[in-house]
């Protein structure tokens, strides 16, 4: 499956520098998987591939 720019900048807008390494809240990474209507998973990919960790993991979907 293509991923669209449009969602990569999404992410990227909601991750956040803490110390030299981007992170995403797992609950941000909740609400734009909603709000694109695309899976945890894809949402996941994104991070991976761009090395964005995600952070404050509310149910162990990202590990």
């Amino acid at each position: 499956m293509e991923i669209s720019k449009e969602l990569i900048d999404a992410v990227k807008a909601a991750s956040e520098e803490v110390a030299g390494k981007l992170t995403l809240a797992c609950a941000a990474a909740f609400r734009i998987a909603e709000e694109q209507k695309v899976s945890l998973g894809t949402i996941g990919r994104i991070c991976n591939e761009n090395d964005i960790k995600i952070k404050s993991c509310q149910l162990g979907c990202f590990k």
